[in-house]
């Protein structure tokens, strides 16, 4: 089930201010979150060496999503005030030589498992926004090895996992059906529905308690976000009264009204800054997924409204770049989807 985008929500004034602000990021080199397990300090080089296009912006996948902001917006608004300056930036960083590094890396051993699901997904995404755009950029040779090692691992994987943070499978793999329903790629899709259902199918009365103080998103409604991709509207509702039936209680209050933020500095504050973000977009796809009449419907539109309104103020909040390197991303989400 794809999630039609409402572009006109970003005014042109917020879209300039977010791609000058992934433009500076995915250009720049520190702070760095460097990551590599490595096996001798011949290993310790600077991560623009090992990853020449997404180099920037903190760590890896913050590059790659606040790339496919840069991207989503050029698409949406061409003429946007600094589109030159970003389309110059990316001819500089995505090009055959530096993806061929990129996949390189990712097809050998060391690229087995790093920056999986989250980085990958994003990846898939970005790629499938490239394909499907008709900009004059590609980052094929890294999304054809990604792709192959997502379906070896999604087609194995038995459980998932429940976090509120990167390694949520959730989250990831919603992504990654989006990407490949937007590219045709009918066998990624299968899997992903695959593991969807394998994963959530059968789970019911959902305990978890949210948030906890690292979320950036919501273990319960990411899993909803997954399966109304994976069900049809009648199925899904069905699932979802089984999954959360007592949602209206005082008991989901915390998942329904957006959780305080005391620093926003904090890498950690930052996360539940974002939480508010990503609650909104769950919220409001869970709404449009439910059938005519349903009885959580006027409650996920009213939580999509108040987790928006309360994510937004953090995007442009001067909180440091513990925030800025990647809650743009979240808010532009959020306002105009993927495809």
């Amino acid at each position: 089930m794809m999630w039609a985008m409402n572009a006109t929500r970003l005014d042109d004034s917020t879209a300039t201010r977010l791609l000058g602000i992934a433009v500076d990021n995915v250009q720049r080199d520190h702070p760095v979150h460097w990551t590599h397990v490595i096996d001798g300090d011949d290993r310790l080089v600077p991560q623009r060496v090992l990853h020449p296009v997404f180099a920037g912006s903190f760590d890896w996948h913050s590059c790659v999503h606040q790339t496919w902001l840069a991207v989503r917006l050029l698409r949406l608004r061409p003429s946007l005030a600094g589109a030159d300056t970003a389309r110059n930036a990316l001819d500089k960083l995505i090009t055959p030589d530096n993806c061929a590094t990129e996949a390189s890396f990712f097809a050998s051993p060391a690229g087995r498992h790093w920056e999986r699901p989250y980085g990958w997904a994003w990846l898939l995404l970005l790629d499938a926004e490239l394909r499907t755009s008709g900009l004059p950029w590609s980052v094929a040779p890294i999304a054809d090895v990604l792709r192959n090692r997502w379906l070896e691992w999604v087609s194995a994987a038995r459980l998932p996992i429940r976090t509120g943070t990167h390694s949520n499978t959730a989250f990831a793999t919603g992504l990654v059906f989006d990407a490949a329903q937007a590219t045709g790629d009918t066998e990624l899709a299968a899997a992903c529905a695959a593991a969807a259902l394998r994963w959530h199918r059968d789970e019911a009365g959902y305990g978890g308690f949210e948030p906890d103080a690292a979320d950036f998103l919501s273990p319960a409604l990411t899993t909803a976000d997954l399966m109304r991709r994976a069900l049809d509207t009648a199925e899904f509702a069905g699932w979802l009264d089984a999954y959360l039936p007592d949602l209206e209680s005082e008991r989901w209050r915390v998942l329904r009204e957006p959780f305080p933020v005391d620093d926003p500095s904090d890498p950690y504050g930052s996360h539940l800054a974002g939480l508010a973000l990503s609650r909104a977009w769950n919220w409001e796809a869970i709404a449009e997924a439910l059938p005519a009449g349903h009885r959580y419907t006027p409650l996920a539109r009213a939580a999509s409204s108040a987790h928006r309104e309360a994510g937004w103020t953090y995007v442009f909040g001067g909180h440091g770049y513990m925030a800025d390197h990647w809650l743009g991303t979240f808010g532009a989400y959020l306002d105009v989807k993927a495809f």
